[in-house]
């Protein structure tokens, strides 16, 4: 007699399964994220994806394999992954829809199919024809470069098995792939993991490089890449603008290298394209004779770059001024703006206050604190900082200028580019030390 199929709740965040329904998830405690579905027994009472177990064998009796990685066509993105690409390797590239992960997959695939490697581009998302297509407006269609337009994603399994096994294949994207037997639509979160459950068990098992695809919103809800990041080898993340020409790659989890590296491109008609020198990449056309501009010699990953830290200081007619911040998180902004009104005594209260990192980039490291304070007052008071001067540093609670990461990376950049005065809590002989931001208003503005 076949058995009863187990209604279970499973959560659209994290993937966590609950026998019963709860207000919050009790895996990640997320609110109202159980979404009631259907868990189909099998044979010997597993459910889900059977997946074969292999019986246990000394470790050192298993025969070695070749896990040199072999070059991707990109050298930035070689550097990225820590020499390239490894066979029986899993890679996840999760970003926004439209940021432009199956423009540089298909330059990726395109490229190494030139290099003569076996590569099969398997996609849920557009046609043969459109592959065809966007490959020629690429410039990479290539004779060896093998496609599939297929949803099943039995066939990408099969694909992975095939034999000669490839080199390469790419699955784009995840979401749109279903495994047959599962419940949920394509795109769920049960679907989710069964379609990357059985693309790398087929991946280890051979000897090709899987490169899954996911997509992320801007509102957080994801159902894929955050729920896959523990299944595959490299995750990988493309940000950025799709206004802007700029891309960022950016590496969160590297089993077979760096896991603090980046990869600055530039999104062209032919595709994208590594900046080779991103130091002043995101500066632009800046003035510095306008108030409200400082730059800052940020560190992302293992690079340095100077950005333009905006900020316009209005009056303000509304009763709650407004605050804004575009490229930095608004809470830190208001943090700032605290300590500047409580320690230089400062009446902010009466200002509309807006913040940006020139370019649309988004930034997280923590010695901007200094060059979005710097900003700030030099809007407040309506002078330009100084032409040349360069700020880093991190901005405590109680006003005083903490030393971040780097600064030594940063102190060197800064000097090859020709930037001086450097504003921070240690430039040595290239700028003034500023202990707090009483010193900074004093010595920029004569403020106290």
């Amino acid at each position: 007699m076949a058995a009863k199929p187990k209604r279970i709740f499973t959560c659209s965040q994290c993937g966590g399964v609950a026998p019963t329904w709860h207000g919050q998830c009790p895996r990640c405690g997320a609110w109202n994220t159980l979404v009631e579905g259907v868990a189909r027994p099998r044979a010997g009472g597993a459910t889900g994806l059977a997946v074969p177990a292999g019986a246990p064998i000394p470790l050192g009796e298993h025969p070695d394999e070749d896990f040199r990685p072999f070059s991707t066509g990109l050298p930035g993105l070689d550097r990225v992954l820590g020499g390239g690409l490894t066979p029986g390797g899993a890679v996840l590239l999760g970003g926004e829809p439209g940021i432009g992960k199956s423009t540089i997959l298909l330059q990726l695939a395109g490229m190494a199919a030139a290099a003569g490697r076996r590569v099969v581009y398997v996609s849920g998302e557009e046609s043969l024809a459109q592959l065809k297509a966007r490959a020629e407006r690429l410039g990479v269609l290539h004779e060896g470069l093998l496609a599939a337009a297929s949803t099943d994603a039995g066939a990408a399994v099969d694909v992975l098995g095939a034999t000669p096994a490839p080199d390469l294949v790419i699955v784009d994207s995840v979401q749109t792939m279903h495994v047959a037997g599962v419940e949920g639509a394509a795109g769920s979160v049960s679907q989710v993991r069964s379609v990357a459950a059985s693309c790398v068990e087929a991946a280890k098992r051979g000897q090709a490089c899987l490169v899954l695809v996911g997509h992320v919103t801007k509102d957080g809800q994801i159902a894929g890449p955050k729920l896959l990041e523990h299944m595959v080898d490299t995750v990988l993340y493309l940000e950025g603008e799709r206004r802007h020409l700029f891309r960022i790659l950016r590496v969160l989890k590297n089993r077979y290298g760096p896991t603090d590296e980046l990869l600055v491109m530039e999104m062209r008609e032919q595709g994208l394209s590594e900046v080779p020198d991103p130091s002043t990449f995101f500066l632009g056309d800046r003035d510095p004779a306008v108030s409200g501009s400082a730059v800052v010699m940020a560190v992302e990953g293992r690079r340095p770059f100077a950005v333009e830290v905006q900020a316009l200081a209005a009056k303000s007619f509304l009763s709650v001024p407004r605050r804004a911040a575009l490229g930095l998180d608004v809470g830190r902004l208001h943090l700032l703006l605290a300590v500047l009104e409580k320690r230089l005594r400062l009446n902010l209260g009466q200002a509309d206050i807006y913040a940006k990192i020139g370019g649309g980039l988004k930034i997280q490291d923590p010695g901007l604190d200094l060059g979005i304070a710097a900003s700030v007052l030099s809007s407040f008071y309506d002078r330009p900082l100084p032409a040349g001067a360069v700020f880093w540093g991190e901005v405590d609670l109680s006003g005083r200028i903490r030393p971040v990461s780097g600064h030594e990376v940063r102190l060197k950049q800064a000097e090859r580019l020709g930037y001086g005065p450097v504003l921070g809590p240690d430039a040595g002989r290239l700028g003034p030390r500023l202990g707090d931001l009483g010193e900074l208003a004093r010595l920029l503005f004569s403020k106290a």
